[in-house]
């Protein structure tokens, strides 16, 4: 994708990016230095982005969770970010509109790629999302909630969906879209759940 090893961004993916997302093409090139300064090859293999995520969560143990952000964000699947898969997961996670944001949700949860959802795909990525969680902050969580089992079955029957059916993606963003709370339940949060106690 693009010129990977070159200190240059292809003009194709530049303006590819620049379209697509809301960053400048100043912010593009400079990035795309950095992006080449920690990873020479022009990829992040998914050790080198575990690696970065736990500098973000230093008190837990983030190595589930991004496993399956990378997974979420490795488009052709060859096992690394280029530079174009890693400005675009940037761009969805931060200002994205909120349905490419719930698409994204969406890939997360679906662990095996299958296109819909299963119960057992929310439960892995809900114990993926307490891994991060501190005992303190868990604490805080409501009691129908405070366990990743607790949870998975909260947002299951928001969906109302018995325990052996499927979610599709029209489901889960139209589900997700109508019923904020269910928002709340796919993300990881703990400091709002801190700010609902302690106002």
């Amino acid at each position: 994708m693009g010129n990977s090893k070159s200190g240059a961004l292809s003009k194709e993916i530049l303006e590819e990016l620049r379209l697509n997302t809301k960053f400048s093409e100043e912010e593009l090139c400079t990035w795309y230095q950095s992006f080449l300064r920690d990873c020479p090859s022009g990829r992040i293999t998914q050790q080198q982005f575990q690696s970065i995520y736990a500098k973000f969560f230093p008190d837990a143990d983030p190595k589930a969770y991004a496993q399956h952000v990378f997974r979420s964000f490795d488009s052709n699947l060859d096992g690394t970010l280029d530079f174009k898969e890693y400005v675009i997961a940037l761009h969805m996670t931060s200002a994205g509109k909120t349905n490419q944001k719930l698409e994204w949700a969406f890939s997360l949860y679906d662990v095996d790629g299958n296109g819909t959802i299963s119960k057992n795909e929310v439960l892995e990525i809900v114990l993926a999302i307490f891994k991060m969680i501190s005992p303190e902050d868990v604490k805080l969580l409501p009691d129908d909630e405070n366990t990743p089992e607790k949870r998975a079955e909260k947002i299951w029957k928001y969906f109302g969906k018995n325990d052996d059916d499927k979610l599709t993606e029209k489901e889960f963003i139209d589900g997700t879209l109508a019923n904020k709370e269910i928002l709340r339940l796919i993300q990881f949060e703990p400091k709002r759940a801190k700010e609902k106690k302690n106002p």
